[in-house]
């Protein structure tokens, strides 16, 4: 039989008057890859903080490997050999990759900081689990995914016997997720405990042996997962089945976003190169494309945050170029951001502050520089009602919020401004199966009522759900353009490759 390493007993977290944890309790075996599934804001995190150590429960008891413990914080769960890689990364920006990972468990020799046996070590961990990471480029210069590894990497290096992994395929590619996965299969062989906080139902049919359903803060069930199904999970999951998504209705208009030539480069090195897309009224463009390949700054140059060396941007016939991001977005240009922290939302913020960012400087939101909260919080409470965001008020502050939550609040604010044209990055990233079903119907909601939108995903299986055209990208070009109806998964992946396919389709 084997060895139970975590055990948590009637937990109950309470934050005031409000119930984030009710009596729940959960055991994890040595040797096994723990799925834990619940919409956003069902207490997955809380419950997660509590056996990190950064939580204290208000009742109930943890047990790790049989003995009844207090965690007295973070470095004492790390001490027992619990580590988390965290959604919301815990990175410097200004920092290096190694100084990042070993931050806080640093190797020191003869006083100082010995960076060449750290450096040995992580390289090794790296080279162990296939994660390529330049060590010495700051993190605010990598990716996503590319900050997704380095927090997998800091887990792994501070030797955790018992891993939680909260949405850490959200960020990654289709190859990249499966490589993930074949580390978590390679982490159980060697004896390690895995906690799998994921959204995505096909991951936890793929690697999970059991699965822990919350919602609401209750355990729901928990289910071997070889005997049930994704749409039985999900509809435990939220308490219903699944909605049909919004029909599309075939009503392409005039060329809103022109896109010529445009090339720009990042620190001498080019991120676009004679890029050029165009995106019509009342259709939806995804764009496809392995991390890395320029997606990020196409956005940067869309919506004015990076300047291109070349190149002509039109939006409904008027020229983007020399614009602000502000003067941008006045003229019908929106975005859903792919960080919503760090680029989305403003965190120390209220949700009405948030949702009238773009807006705060016009009337009714304000007048002769006073802000109207009156307005402004009337207006967030009809959002709040109209994007199902879980808040008790729209006073809570925007960090308070689940990632989910947070996500709505940034999808409410961009489709209540009514863009001409909407760019969705990876929208629905880290978001439970009934916000994704929500995101999906308002993108083609906006879509039917004559937005165009330009939508980008790691997620093919979602570009090819929504979209109506695909555009391939990489190396910073636009390499191919295929139609979803009749592509398949083996063009789309030889284009993201940079090569052409041969002809054939999948079988």
């Amino acid at each position: 039989m084997a060895k139970t390493v975590i055990e948590m007993q009637h937990i109950t977290k309470r934050f005031g008057a409000f119930t984030a944890n009710d009596d729940i309790s959960l055991t994890l075996q040595q040797g096994e890859i723990l799925a834990l599934l619940g919409e956003n804001g069902a207490g997955k995190s809380t419950l997660m903080g509590v056996l990190t150590g950064q939580l204290k429960p208000t009742a109930g008891q943890l047990l790790v490997n049989g003995q009844a413990v207090t965690l007295n914080g973070p470095r004492h769960a790390k001490a027992l050999g619990i580590g988390m890689v965290h959604q919301h990364f815990m990175l410097i920006p200004a920092f290096t990759v190694l100084e990042n990972i070993i931050l806080g468990d640093e190797p020191t020799k003869q006083g100082r900081i010995d960076y060449a046996t750290a450096r040995q070590k992580v390289t090794a961990l790296v080279d162990k689990y296939q994660l390529a990471l330049d060590l010495d480029r700051k993190i605010a210069d990598i990716s996503v995914g590319m900050q997704q590894r380095v927090e997998i990497i800091k887990a792994l290096y501070r030797e955790a016997t018992t891993l939680i992994f909260d949405e850490p395929t959200a960020a990654l590619t289709p190859n990249e997720i499966q490589a993930l996965l074949a580390i978590f299969e390679k982490l159980k062989a060697e004896g390690k405990s895995l906690i799998f906080i994921t959204h995505k139902l096909k991951e936890i049919k793929q690697v999970a042996d059991r699965c822990v359903v919350i919602r609401a803060g209750r355990v729901i069930d928990t289910v071997l997962v070889v005997q049930t199904d994704p749409t039985k999970l999900a509809e435990m999951m939220v308490g219903r089945p699944q909605q049909a998504p919004t029909p599309k209705m075939a009503n392409q208009g005039a060329v809103m976003l022109s896109v010529e030539h445009v090339a720009a480069r990042v620190a001498k090195r080019t991120v676009l190169d004679d890029l050029g897309l165009t995106v019509h009224a009342g259709e939806i463009v995804g764009i496809a494309g392995i991390d890395g390949n320029g997606q990020s700054e196409l956005i940067q140059v869309l919506t004015g945050q990076l300047k291109p060396q070349s190149g002509k941007i039109e939006l409904a016939g008027q020229s983007l170029l020399k614009r602000t991001p502000r003067q941008i977005s006045e003229q019908g240009l929106g975005c859903i951001p792919e960080d919503r922290q760090n680029i989305g939302l403003i965190l120390p913020l209220s949700i009405a502050e948030n949702l009238a960012l773009k807006d705060y400087y016009h009337q009714p939101y304000s007048h002769l520089g006073w802000l109207n909260y009156r307005v402004i919080n009337q207006t967030a409470q009809k959002l709040i009602k109209r994007f199902d965001i879980r808040t008790q008020s729209e006073q809570t502050l925007a960090g308070e919020l689940s990632g989910g939550n947070q996500q709505k609040v940034v999808v409410a604010r961009e489709i209540a401004k009514q863009p001409k044209v909407l760019i969705a990055a990876n929208p629905t990233r880290g978001v439970d199966v009934g916000a994704i079903e929500y995101i999906h119907q308002s993108l083609i909601e906006q879509r039917n009522q004559g937005c165009g939108i330009l939508f980008v995903s790691f997620e093919l299986d979602e570009i090819l759900k929504l979209a109506d055209r695909v555009l391939v990208m990489h190396a910073g070009q636009i390499v191919g353009e295929v139609d979803p109806q009749t592509t398949t998964s083996q063009t789309l992946g030889l284009l993201m490759a940079g090569q052409q396919p041969v002809g054939g389709r999948d079988e």
